[in-house]
């Protein structure tokens, strides 16, 4: 079983930049794909961006140019690097492998973008 801790939200007015962390532990040799995540409020849960034990990057299209993920893998943590953030990416940010039913989720990291 693989546990994600996700850390470095905050709030920050629009235009600003944060780093978000996501320390993995447990299985994480068998983690194929690693994604951030994120849930805004009255809003489903979507992909924002992910990254593959290969170093494909997706991303979703509201965030392509400004978010970057990356990862290291000698310490099993995946960042996202956010810039030029705008506040309709206020949201609880979430890491976790391909979406898959009965997951579980961590408790996440609030990033508010005021205006």
């Amino acid at each position: 079983q693989v546990q994600f801790v996700e850390s470095g939200g905050g709030l920050v007015q629009a235009g600003g930049s944060l780093r978000l962390s996501c320390a993995a532990s447990g299985s994480t040799f068998s983690i194929n794909f690693i994604a951030w995540y994120r849930q805004a409020p009255g809003k489903q849960r979507e992909l924002v961006a992910g990254i593959s034990r290969y170093g494909i990057t997706n991303y979703a299209d509201s965030v392509k140019g400004r978010f970057t993920i990356s990862r290291d893998s000698a310490k099993n943590t995946v960042y996202l690097q956010m810039n030029s953030l705008k506040p309709e990416d206020t949201a609880v940010y979430y890491c976790n492998r391909a979406l898959s039913s009965g997951m579980a989720w961590g408790q996440g990291t609030q990033v508010t973008v005021s205006s």
